[in-house]
């Protein structure tokens, strides 16, 4: 019988490196296959080659998040090896504005357009493009479970409180696009709140990454356990919520 057959299976987006990486390694450490999808092709099969020297089986996609093509490879593999996915997590992501509480390339008034286009591109539309294209397959889950990698930078009520830590954030494109995410999570929570399909936006924490940057306070073991925790949820779990280790965060 192939293991596909007996273990959940995940699709993780960015999971070649990073939080994705390691939200891919504690996944297969609870026994969940984990699938990743990586811009290089190159770059899936070594992160693969890394989780198979500690024992963990796993597969990988080359996956361009804006490539309509690819988001059709990937629904045909699930569907053709599986019928059904159990994981989705959205964690790929951008942040083109600097080295966050290190160097801001722009204001919010002075944010080029097509950053503005890129960041929304990647970190809203092509998600949601992602997750409509294979919600038909985490529908024949017994246990669909969908993460949004969002950020506590998306929080309105956060922001417009002075002295809450994030006020002085002017990342307004990353803020933005995961505000819109956050949005897109509670929408489809609704439509999804009848089924056994769950959706939830993470907030992994600050965390020491190429995209987090030199001075992040977290590691990406700690990082990965928000969205492990809800890539894993309960039948009673949440549904539409905004959650960093277990605390729910505001909108």
């Amino acid at each position: 019988m192939n293991q596909l057959d007996t273990k959940k299976i995940a699709f993780i987006t960015g999971g070649n490196r990073g939080i994705g990486l390691e939200t891919a390694r504690q996944l297969g450490q609870i026994g969940i296959f984990p699938v990743i999808g990586a811009r290089s092709a190159a770059a899936g099969k070594e992160a693969v080659a890394i989780l198979k020297r500690e024992g963990i089986e796993a597969d990988s996609l080359e996956f361009d998040l804006s490539s309509k093509p690819h988001q059709q490879k990937v629904y045909d593999y699930f569907a053709a090896r599986t019928g059904q996915l159990d994981i989705l997590i959205n964690n790929a992501g951008v942040y083109l504005e600097g080295e966050p509480s290190v160097v801001d390339l722009y204001s919010t008034s002075t944010v080029p357009e097509n950053v503005l286009r890129d960041t929304l591109e990647a970190n809203f539309l092509a998600p949601v493009a992602l997750t409509q294209k294979l919600l038909p397959l985490l529908r024949k889950s017994p246990a669909g479970r969908i993460v949004n990698l969002s950020s506590i930078l998306a929080s309105l009520t956060l922001h417009s409180d002075p002295q809450s830590p994030i006020y002085g954030s002017v990342a307004v494109a990353y803020n933005t696009s995961k505000t819109a995410l956050n949005s897109y999570t509670v929408h489809l929570a609704k439509e999804l709140r009848d089924s056994t399909v769950k959706i939830n936006s993470a907030h992994p924490g600050w965390v020491q990454t190429s995209m987090g940057g030199r001075v992040a306070p977290m590691n990406v073991v700690d990082g990965a356990k928000t969205s492990v925790r809800l890539a894993t949820l309960p039948a009673d779990g949440p549904n539409g919520g905004f959650f960093h280790l277990g605390e729910t965060l505001p909108w």
